[in-house]
């Protein structure tokens, strides 16, 4: 029996029908990307009800330096598994294995230097973000405690990011639905029964992720022998752990480059006042919700991607490419619609009755990125699918330009249009990050033939 077939939680991604494959593997993806950005979602909802409009801003406004780390780290995780996903199309087991071994070593100590860096600076990044004094004790009360248990972020996102890269989307959605389960039945109790406030919010997401954690790693354990680490795996290799730093160091900075443009359009915003500040916030998570389709078939395409390019083959990645972007595209439209005629009703839920001026400022912001969606798809489908093909120069340029037209935003359009100025930042983003990543799509598809080479230096 050969080494795959023994581990029964695994997807060959390198023969069938690619939109079929795609689709089915998107399903549970999208699932488990919607259970990961509901933990920001119960955190805003249940902080609003329970603690009131001050406490919802002090709240949503750490959520660009959330993302600034949390951003960092699925990038990195993510770029780290594309080489293990790689080594699986190629049916290097060994290979594999060992990239497991590094991905595990590389998180940890990223976690390490991230949560220190982030505790110690954490207050210091909300006085420069102009973080109104009504509020910034009780944002840093909750942004310190994330930052501080980061590496439970970091193992669980490495963790899940593994199993996908065997070409199993199913059980890391159950591990993500499982933890966020936990979440939600643990901050109601820290916040109402313990008193704990925001830093109960804060402190219940992260045991829940703790356990996750567990669960994950005893799954693993029990059913995927593959991801198992053997003792002729505990050694270094140079060359190797290069490959994968690489490409994840890449996609973790391309991240926190444009989390930095949301640093600076929140800075903007909190000049806004606190009702900006929490229309924004209540907005946002809704919208962080809506990009899920978009953004799981972008990390389907990069899974299907590292295994075809491992396997070389080459026809196939064009051809999954192009059907997915029909999908991706159809989804984007029935999300815009939804969020535009109904985005502002879920948006109540946040505020209660009363708050009418806030359900305004968000039905605004979910309007105008709803009709920028399409782009959006087509962003993450060539920027993950170039990342799957381990080149990470062209999506970090596209990076830095996100970050210059959010900041551009910030500084010019919310002087002169006040909060539309900041709902207009991420379209402005989306068409000129998609414009480089759209030409280094089709001049590596042009050339696909050279990929071979590629792959064998």
């Amino acid at each position: 029996m050969t080494e795959e077939k023994k581990s029964g939680a695994v997807k060959d991604l390198t023969v069938g029908e690619p939109a079929k494959l795609i689709f089915y593997f998107t399903l549970p993806l999208l699932a488990g990307n919607v259970f990961q950005q509901l933990f920001g979602f119960v955190d805003t909802l249940i902080v609003g009800r329970f603690l009131g409009v001050e406490a919802l801003a002090a709240v949503g406004c750490t959520g660009s330096l959330m993302f600034l780390m949390l951003g960092f780290v699925m990038g990195m995780t993510s770029g780290f598994s594309i080489y293990t996903g790689q080594r699986f199309g190629a049916k290097d087991f060994d290979g594999l294995r060992y990239s497991v071994f590094v991905c595990i070593i590389l998180s940890i100590i990223a976690s390490i230097i991230l949560s220190i860096v982030g505790v110690i600076f954490c207050r210091e990044l909300l006085e420069i973000m102009q973080t109104p004094p009504e509020i910034i004790d009780g944002a840093y009360s909750f942004i310190v405690i994330i930052y501080g248990g980061v590496i439970g972020f970091v193992m669980i996102q490495m963790q899940t990011n593994l199993i996908r890269a065997l070409g199993d989307s199913k059980k890391p959605t159950i591990v993500q639905a499982t933890t966020l389960c936990i979440n939600i039945l643990l901050e109601p109790i820290a916040i109402i029964f313990f008193g704990l406030g925001i830093p109960g919010a804060a402190g219940a997401t992260i045991v829940s992720l703790v356990i996750g954690n567990i669960i994950c790693f005893f799954y693993i354990k029990k059913n995927v022998p593959l991801l198992h680490i053997r003792k002729e795996d505990w050694h270094f290799d140079k060359k190797i752990i290069w490959e994968h730093l690489k490409i994840g160091l890449p996609m973790g900075f391309q991240s926190s480059i444009i989390a930095i443009g949301a640093v600076v359009l929140q800075m903007a915003l909190n000049g806004l006042g606190p009702i900006a500040v929490a229309s924004f916030a209540a907005a946002h998570r809704v919208d962080g919700i809506a990009v899920m389709p978009m953004m799981s078939f972008g990390v389907a395409v990069a899974a299907y991607t590292a295994q075809n390019f491992g396997a070389k083959k080459f026809d196939r990645i064009h051809d999954g490419v192009k059907k997915t972007v029909w999908m991706s595209c159809a989804f984007s439209f029935a999300v815009a619609i939804f969020n535009i005629f109904f985005g502002a009703d879920i948006i109540k839920l946040f505020v209660g009755e009363g708050q009418e001026q806030i359900v305004e400022y968000g039905r605004l912001f979910l309007i105008t990125n709803g009709v920028s969606y399409w782009i959006l798809a087509l962003l993450f489908i060539f920027r993950f699918t170039l990342q799957g093909l381990g080149k990470s120069f062209v999506p970090t340029v596209a990076g830095a330009i996100e970050l210059v037209m959010r900041i551009a935003a910030a500084i010019f359009l919310v002087d002169y249009w006040g909060y539309f100025g900041a709902c207009l930042a991420n379209p402005m983003a989306w068409i000129g990050a998609c414009i480089p990543l759209t030409i280094a799509f089709f001049v590596i598809r042009r050339n696909m033939s050279r990929l071979r080479e590629v792959g064998d230096d």
